[in-house]
């Protein structure tokens, strides 16, 4: 993949897929229009990627349907595609694409953005490359559950209050959920286990079944408010079907894009009717704010700092955070090529980071006063992420040049 080089590359252009691998990047032209206008507004010594990503992040914040939304998903399209390239192959028999995870992932840019705090030392792309992983990570796991479960099965390892949000989601009024809750509270109480309970595969229910889970409705339907009315086992089973359908979308919806044709246009995509209310006084507030020389020496400290503690490794971590960070291998890989147990690959990578996380934590409190909380914390791990991720790729890129 060719990296974005300029301002406006990284913040009006998107990646563009073709028979699932990358073919290039493709310019926004509204979103085009939008930086090329701001940018001409700056000093040259403010225009920085890190500069721009707090400045559209902040607008984000203030309006939440802005143009900021369109920036912000462009700026983030790189660290999405390698997130995906590094969880792809932890899962086996994975049906989704590469774009397909991909898609999953970046529709998610509005939840990364709520949860990323911009006064905390992590950058909005190393907190999102963590992030990213952990959505697609998530959303695998779940559809491989409920592509493995029948409609039966689903609604058994339901719980209550999953279901309610589905039929929420969906729309469905109070009264009619009531019905549905008792329905499938009955369906769980008269479903008569033929299998283990661990299996995912079950029958659907007989007709004494279905007896059973009808007179259990018609006894306890008097009871909600409204009172409903008696059913029969077909009308039941409708019902059932229907929240198992509300279920399915609710944990797994179908993604949306922002690049979507507008219905029944010939031109022009969803993302163009985004109104694009950037103020001046954000833009003055945001360059009063950037203090380059301070960050730029707090950077140098921090990478001085762990190329020191890099060193300090002992010679097998250290090519492990080789194989892993430079040569993209797997921990499946590594564990093949090395000869030793992949548990042991997992467990290894993990104490050469928490060595090198000490450190930095040790450095935060002592240099910057900062008390190592639980979201410090995890604010710092991205930051080491991204550091890994950028040394050892540098490392490859010199090697290659000396070659």
């Amino acid at each position: 993949m060719r990296s974005r080089q300029s301002i406006l590359e990284m913040f009006a252009t998107f990646l563009q897929f073709e028979a699932e691998r990358f073919n290039g990047w493709v310019y926004d032209a509204k979103l085009r229009r939008s930086i090329q206008n701001l940018l001409l507004q700056i000093p040259q010594t403010q225009n920085s990627e890190n500069f721009w990503a707090i400045y559209w992040h902040k607008a984000w914040q203030t309006q939440p349907n802005s143009l900021a939304l369109g920036h912000l998903s462009a700026y983030l399209q790189e660290t999405c595609y390698w997130s995906v390239q590094r969880t792809i192959p932890q899962f086996s028999s994975l049906q989704s694409s590469l774009s397909d995870c991909f898609q999953i992932a970046i529709s998610e840019v509005p939840k990364i953005l709520k949860g990323c705090d911009p006064n905390q030392k992590a950058s909005l792309k190393s907190y999102s490359a963590v992030a990213f992983g952990n959505i697609i990570r998530d959303a695998l796991r779940q559809k491989q559950e409920i592509d493995f479960c029948n409609d039966w099965a689903l609604l058994l390892k339901l719980s209550r209050k999953r279901l309610q949000e589905a039929l929420q989601n969906a729309g469905v009024t109070d009264e009619i959920i009531a019905c549905y809750l008792l329905a499938w509270k009955c369906f769980t109480d008269g479903y008569i286990l033929g299998k283990s309970p661990g299996v995912r595969k079950l029958q659907k229910p007989d007709q004494e079944t279905w007896e059973t889970i009808t007179q259990l409705y018609n006894r306890e339907c008097l009871t909600l408010n409204p009172p409903g009315t008696e059913c029969n086992g077909e009308t039941l089973e409708k019902w059932l079907v229907f929240c198992a359908k509300q279920v399915r979308a609710y944990l797994y919806p179908v993604v949306s894009s922002l690049n979507l044709p507008k219905l029944g246009q010939a031109e022009g995509e969803l993302q163009d009717d985004l109104p694009d209310n950037t103020h001046e006084s954000l833009l003055t507030s945001i360059i009063a704010e950037e203090e380059a020389e301070t960050q730029k020496n707090q950077q140098t400290e921090i990478h001085n700092l762990l190329i020191s503690a890099l060193g300090k490794l002992t010679p097998q971590s250290q090519q492990l955070l080789q194989l892993y960070y430079q040569q993209g291998l797997t921990q499946q890989q590594i564990a093949q090529q090395q000869q030793i147990q992949q548990y042991q690959v997992s467990r290894q990578l993990a104490k050469a980071r928490e060595s090198l996380l000490l450190a930095i934590s040790k450095w935060s409190q002592e240099k910057m006063h900062i008390s190592p909380t639980s979201n410090v914390v995890k604010y710092i791990s991205a930051v080491l992420e991204e550091w890994l991720q950028n040394y050892f790729r540098n490392l490859e890129s010199h090697s290659s040049k000396e070659k």
